[in-house]
């Protein structure tokens, strides 16, 4: 499919048009045009081919046209003329943290910057310091800004590189006889951030297979072509490598190439020990050369004594120990999802009404879900005033009475505010069964007032989840500066649960920190999709994977509970808290 493709030329013509200082609205167009086609469940190619482009809302004639015309001929005429009167590398500037389509327009036109390397030598010359509404720390905020992107340059995000990773096995099965396929590299780990995508197969015929693989329609560039391995580059610069093994080295190769390097580096150490070496065809008894296994990755770790690890574990942070003792944990799946505690519908900034997203949640076998749209504190996203929450509730009670197939929590997104109050007052709170909080605004601000801040919402009595704890973005906005250790013990000490959310750029709390969390301070779990439309349900398993590299169970998770469980538990607090 190529609806990240579209998308991001419709995003990049919402940029071009924020730099030129064009009206909001327009730009504001383009933006939502991107993010509905980017969450599009169907082929935006095969919608086009059918004359339905329209039937996506948001989507006018004009930019039906202009996304017929891109997929015809891989152009748009517009995007040209722009790029004439706007050079297309700003573009570029303005993915820096701190910089944005107003202030990289102000860099150019004043400073003649175009590229992040004459940005990087306009910082060292301090010559940014000098220009109007600029200073030391706006400029230092730049410098870190670009120290992010550096640090992440050619690593895409899981939920970017996945569904693409799965669409390529889709098709090589379809025209294949394959045996064996899978992901492996970090994509198998579910690494929140991928380099190359590796795919790993066996088959009959790997000449078919590989001519296959080269001839993807998403194919750019063919980097190498063999019988066992084959590289190609996709039209948004992803190099997808695949390589085709024997059936009876597929498990061992799996392994290997699963890695993480530190993992595989310890179990063949502890392999040694034991008198096997173990490489990508099999494991063999170092005495007789004698081959013990390897058509399945269980064998590998079955004959040095442990259980199977989980990818998402192999990390060298203990598993090897854990696994030789027994005592691994059964990790939280997909399938132990109940619900989903953190979405939005068009009350606020939402795409879709209460009854749509709950119709999709029904389709994903939930037993509930929680609206939980922002709060008036956060204008920017619709957030809903105490009136317009009274008038939502008329519409989930009046679903929840003509609905028994899933219960509609009344919920809200709070903005946590500068003091560290929430954007509602108590009696508003207290009438909802769920209340989410989270720093939305004045994310820069040091220690101690991110602490303070932090400290305060988790007090109030009202308050049962933080949402994206640290309020990072993954290659663009560094996390908060708050002490996680003390925020954890506010946590536990107020029996506030702490949210991953799984949308891809977030993924926050981190594996490690989510980790920690729990087994340091028997802190509970929320995994959450901070979804805005119903496909955006999907990124559940986002999530959940986080939640599994994090070592974390069922138990640890409270949306795998039951309503009754959950509701009990999100009562708890209060009652403990407003005595």
């Amino acid at each position: 499919m190529r609806n990240l493709e579209v998308a991001q030329i419709l995003r990049e013509i919402g940029v071009l048009l924020e730099i030129k200082g064009e009206n909001r609205f327009r730009v504001l167009a383009y933006q939502e045009a991107a993010r509905k086609i980017e969450n599009w469940p169907e082929a935006i190619e095969l919608l086009a081919k059918e004359g339905k482009l329209r039937d996506i809302s948001g989507i006018g004639e004009g930019l039906a046209a202009k996304i017929d015309e891109y997929l015809r001929t891989g152009k748009i005429e517009y995007y040209e003329e722009l790029t004439k009167e706007t050079p297309r590398e700003l573009i570029q500037l303005t993915e820096v943290p701190g910089v944005g389509p107003k202030i990289a327009r102000q860099l150019y036109s004043d400073l003649g910057i175009l590229t992040i390397e004459q940005l990087v030598q306009a910082i060292q010359e301090h010559r940014l310091q000098n220009l109007p509404g600029f200073s030391i720390k706006s400029e230092e905020k730049i410098r870190k800004g670009i120290d992010i992107i550096k640090k992440n340059t050619g690593r895409m995000l899981l939920g970017y590189a996945l569904p693409l990773a799965e669409e390529v096995i889709t098709f090589l099965r379809e025209n294949n006889q394959i045996d064996n396929i899978s992901t492996a590299g970090s994509l198998r780990r579910m690494k929140e951030t991928i380099g190359d995508i590796d795919i790993l197969a066996s088959t009959v015929d790997a000449n078919r297979m590989m001519e296959a693989f080269i001839n993807l329609p998403m194919v750019k560039q063919i980097i190498a072509h063999g019988t066992t391995k084959s590289s190609i580059l996709t039209y948004e610069g992803v190099q997808i490598d695949l390589r085709v093994v024997d059936n009876q080295c597929f498990g061992a190769a799996l392994q290997y190439f699963t890695g993480s390097k530190e993992h595989n580096v310890k179990l063949r150490e502890y392999a040694l020990k034991k008198g096997y070496k173990i490489n990508e065809y099999g494991i063999y008894r170092i005495d007789d050369g004698k081959r013990r296994g390897g058509e399945k990755e269980e064998d590998i770790y079955q004959i040095l004594g442990m259980e199977w690890i989980p990818p998402e574990m192999r990390e060298d942070q203990g598993e090897i120990e854990a696994a030789l003792q027994k005592r691994l944990p059964i990790l939280v799946d997909i399938k132990d999802i109940q619900g989903d505690l953190h979405v939005h519908s068009n009350w606020s900034d939402g795409l879709v009404s209460i009854e749509e997203m709950a119709k999709a949640a029904v389709q994903k076998g939930y037993q509930y879900i929680a609206i939980c749209d922002h709060s008036q504190g956060l204008a920017v996203a619709s957030g809903l005033t105490p009136e317009q929450i009274q008038e939502r509730r008329k519409e989930i009670n009046q679903w929840n009475q003509n609905h028994s197939e899933i219960f509609v929590l009344e919920g809200v997104e709070a903005n946590i505010l500068g003091d560290g109050s929430i954007d509602l007052p108590d009696e508003v709170l207290a009438q909802l069964p769920i209340v989410v909080a989270g720093i939305h605004t004045g994310l820069s601000q040091n220690t101690e007032k991110i602490n303070q801040r932090l400290e305060k919402a988790f007090k109030n009595p009202y308050v049962q989840i933080i949402s994206h704890p640290t309020g990072r973005l993954i290659n663009k906005r560094d996390s908060t500066q708050g002490d996680l250790a003390l925020l954890f013990k506010y946590a536990q000490q107020t029996t506030t649960a702490l949210e991953i959310n799984a949308q891809p750029e977030r993924l926050d709390l981190k594996d490690i920190d989510a980790r920690q969390a729990n087994e340091k301070y028997q802190i509970k779990l929320v995994i959450s999709t901070d979804s805005h439309d119903p496909s955006s349900l999907n990124l559940m398993r986002l999530g959940v994977a986080q939640a599994r590299r994090a070592w974390l169970t069922n138990k640890d998770i409270l949306n795998t509970y039951n309503k009754g469980q959950l509701l009990e538990i999100l009562q708890k607090k209060r009652e403990r808290f407003t005595i």
